[in-house]
């Protein structure tokens, strides 16, 4: 089924492919299609398994950013808000079993084999029922620390991971937050470390790098320096080969 819609202001054509989903092993793939951004939200579904993912854009989450190689998963009843920049296409999954290798994962992103990014593509051509058993074998856990740690509280500090996470490159600080929420700079940071295991000087720049890495399958280093908070690209390239002992360059995307 095909029809047409709105997420924010662009016009969005979502495709339906569905099978069983009444049934434990069930599915249902919406397919979303639109040349600007397409913002879900913050959301929970009490019934349904969520999996999100891209393949030719970044899905901004409060727990950073996932590119191409990478999917968002949230299990059912945790709230969570996903976003889609720099994306034309946008596939949600919804299912009523979890895949074995997230058993133990609430929310968080997720690695995605070619396998099962492959069946996603093929989801209009092949049917649902078709895809399911790649896609539910093809994901797994994230080697990320980070992402592994994802909180999902409704705090101060979530509303700043919020805001964050839709614009790494924001360069509003502590106490300027503190004062558009009406409370101390010391809560602020208590919140922070409580939500996340850090700081929140220390949480910017760990989101910054991970948009970065996202954002580098698409976009040159300087472009990306500047998106995600940088001033100049080489600070940007000293800090990325401190976090991960490598510097950035233009990645090749697809699988």
């Amino acid at each position: 089924m095909r029809s047409t819609g709105h997420f924010g202001p662009d016009p969005v054509v979502c495709e339906e492919h569905a099978h069983g989903l009444g049934t434990p092993g069930g599915i249902l793939v919406l397919v979303y299609h639109c040349e600007g951004r397409i913002d879900f939200g913050e959301s929970r579904e009490d019934f349904l398994h969520q999996l999100y993912w891209s393949p030719d854009g970044v899905l901004s989450t409060v727990g950073g950013f996932t590119s191409s190689r990478e999917a968002f998963w949230a299990r059912r009843a945790v709230t969570h808000s996903v976003a889609a920049a720099d994306a034309r296409t946008v596939y949600r999954v919804c299912l009523r079993e979890v895949p074995p290798a997230l058993r133990d994962l609430r929310v968080g992103a997720v690695s995605l084999s070619p396998s099962a990014a492959s069946a996603l593509r093929a989801v209009g051509r092949s049917g649902a029922l078709a895809a399911r058993s790649r896609i539910m074998s093809g994901v797994a856990v994230s080697t990320s620390g980070f992402v592994a740690h994802h909180a999902n509280g409704s705090g101060f500090a979530m509303t700043i991971a919020r805001e964050l996470s839709r614009d790494p490159g924001d360069r509003t600080q502590l106490d300027e937050w503190a004062g558009r929420l009406h409370t101390s700079v010391k809560t602020l940071q208590r919140d922070f470390e409580r939500e996340f295991g850090m700081s929140y000087s220390r949480w910017r720049t760990v989101v910054r790098l991970r948009a970065a890495r996202a954002l580098l399958e698409f976009h040159p280093v300087g472009k990306v320096a500047h998106r995600v908070g940088y001033a100049n690209p080489s600070a940007f390239v000293a800090a990325y080969a401190k976090e991960f002992g490598h510097t950035p360059g233009r990645v090749r995307s697809g699988f």
